[in-house]
């Protein structure tokens, strides 16, 4: 088996700011040997939300996907995952929500639940509208396809507005300056991480963890008149059928994939971080969702 992952002893001196977005407590550090920031992430009560971080980094590595570096970490006692900052060299974050609002009339960038405008359409159709050349445009979709793609393999539910976005230059308002789409980030909620390790032993025992998978509600919605979104899994599904050129590139690179670096992904994790139960769950979550992705080309 190979080695566990290493983890990061977060120093109190390192400390820089508390970071407010989201619902998670969370801060940024600098160690003075890295030039580069870093935000410490707290997992909430019972789950897994840290460990589930590092497993989709790896995953994201496997398939060639671009990808915010994560770390498991640890700060004064307490285990959580540390995330690389990507918006560096002047360049800020532009979260989909703003992007959103600027290319999509009467988006309502503050809604934060049930914001069935977030379907892939408009994401794409942002994309054309703020890159000025087509090929740009192109690229980013391509990207943004990968990212649908890990989501479903790894059954991330929250890839909400907020959770992807766009970097451009710190100079000027609105879209002036875009660089390029910002890496994957922010996977927490993912690999069935919420579960109590009896529901995962009862999914398990009843071969149900496909019925989870499928249950499961994206934050990208598929149809402005759903009441909810699909499943990460059942998003791909459609677009690949839709949109076969950007989709269909991303599925045919993973089915070149042996599962079984999955469960050596899993593996990696140090024995005290993650339930046997968690394990097996998570091993299986992947193994499902790899067999269904495959099944698409």
């Amino acid at each position: 088996m190979a080695d566990p992952h290493p983890i990061v002893e977060v120093k109190p001196e390192w400390v820089i700011d508390r970071e407010d977005m989201g619902t998670k407590t969370k801060f940024w550090y600098r160690d003075p040997d890295d030039d580069v920031n870093w935000l410490f992430k707290y997992p909430r009560s019972d789950t897994g939300e840290h460990w589930a971080e590092k497993i989709a980094e790896e995953v994201a590595s496997v398939l060639g996907i671009r990808h915010a570096k994560v770390e498991l970490a640890e700060f004064e006692g307490d285990r959580g995952s540390a995330t690389e900052s990507f918006a560096r060299g002047g360049r800020a974050l532009c979260h989909g929500n703003e992007l959103l609002e600027w290319t999509v009339g009467g988006y309502d960038p503050k809604k934060k639940f049930h914001q069935s405008e977030h379907t892939l359409a408009n994401i794409f159709a942002g994309m054309d509208r703020v890159f000025e050349k087509p090929e740009a445009a192109s690229r980013a979709k391509h990207t943004l396809a990968e990212y649908a793609v890990l989501d479903a393999l790894i059954g991330n539910t929250d890839r909400h507005h907020e959770n992807w976005g766009l970097l451009r230059q710190r100079e000027g308002n609105g879209l002036r300056g875009i660089l390029f789409l910002a890496p994957s980030f922010d996977h927490a909620t993912s690999l069935g991480r919420e579960l109590l390790d009896e529901r995962r032993n009862r999914f398990l025992k009843e071969n149900r963890v496909g019925g989870y998978v499928e249950k499961g509600r994206g934050a990208i919605y598929w149809s402005e008149d759903e009441r909810r979104g699909p499943s990460p899994l059942e998003l791909v599904r459609r677009a690949v059928r839709t949109y076969p050129d950007l989709f269909r590139p991303v599925v045919l690179k993973l089915a070149e994939i042996n599962e079984s670096v999955f469960s050596e992904i899993v593996e990696r994790i140090p024995p005290d971080w993650m339930t046997f139960l968690a394990r097996e769950f998570a091993v299986k979550l992947l193994y499902y969702n790899y067999g269904q992705l495959k099944e698409m080309v």
